[in-house]
């Protein structure tokens, strides 16, 4: 499957590049949580940053089969250690990348039927609530374990709880809310111009029409940091290097991380990933 994945981005002229997994700055989104090293640096949560600054400097259109580190994710479906495939194209839209990403995922699976859903449509669909209805969001993700009150939080657990529960083979869900832009640009009616993929009940991939702009991405890591603070999480300084690869100009283009450890897993049939992965958490 790794051989696969290499054919598949060398007959489309996409280079292959390797970025440290150990950086001095780290995400700041508080929805992740990262690994920190005793001399202030971290195992990095994607190689996002690094490739957007190898973008940045005038590389073509890059992939990375990376691995990637997330502090306490150990379940059924997770591990603290684990392995994206990322890649950006430049001059791609998210419908383009979409294209791309579901012929990436047929190579490695087999071809199937893909559908696409709104965002919208699965909370109404799983759970009959509005998705600008944060009151009746909440609620909901408490009855399913949530505790607090933060919106993003509960959204998140009602997502993923709906993913779980859809029964199409291959789904594209688009038109997320524009407060969940993460670093995607947002479109002309306020949603976030990204995607994500599921496969079978999985999450497979998240994708976005990358944001450009320096002003805004400063903004929203800025806003990251409040919200960091106001849930007492670990401190984490936005990191300037991205900041400044932003200024000087990243190209238009769009980007994805696709979990490759699920994709063997779907492909083996097997029920946990610690059955895909050669070491798990377990016997690390």
């Amino acid at each position: 499957m790794l051989a696969a994945v290499r054919s598949f981005f060398a007959d489309r002229d996409v280079m292959e590049v390797q970025t440290p997994l150990v950086g001095r700055h780290t995400v700041t989104d508080p929805a992740i949580a990262s690994v920190p090293l005793a001399d202030g640096g971290f195992l990095q949560t994607s190689p996002e940053h690094h490739m957007k600054r190898l973008l940045a400097a005038g590389a073509p259109s890059i992939y990375q089969i990376a691995p990637a580190f997330r502090h306490g994710e150990a379940g059924r479906w997770h591990n603290p250690e684990f392995t994206l495939i990322e890649w950006y194209r430049l001059g791609f839209d998210t419908g383009l990348l979409m294209v791309e990403v579901a012929a990436l995922v047929d190579a490695l699976l087999g071809p199937a039927h893909y559908e696409r859903r709104t965002y919208t449509w699965l909370l109404q669909d799983r759970f009959g609530v509005d998705a600008a209805d944060h009151g009746a969001i909440v609620e909901h993700a408490r009855r399913l374990g949530l505790q607090g009150d933060d919106i993003g939080d509960a959204a998140d657990l009602l997502v993923a709880d709906a993913v779980a529960a859809i029964d199409a083979e291959r789904v594209f869900i688009t038109a997320y809310p524009g407060d969940q832009a993460a670093l995607a640009r947002r479109n002309a009616d306020g949603t976030a111009a990204r995607f994500e993929l599921v496969v079978r009940g999985l999450e497979i991939a998240n994708g976005y029409d990358e944001l450009t702009d320096a002003e805004e991405l400063e903004t929203r890591m800025a806003a990251d940091v409040q919200r960091r603070s106001a849930r007492d999480l670990p401190p984490v300084i936005p990191d300037a290097a991205l900041l400044a690869a932003q200024q000087h100009g990243l190209p238009i283009c769009a980007g994805v991380a696709l979990g490759f450890d699920r994709l063997v897993a779907l492909r083996l049939g097997a029920k946990t990933l610690a059955e895909a992965l050669t070491f798990d958490w377990l016997r690390a």
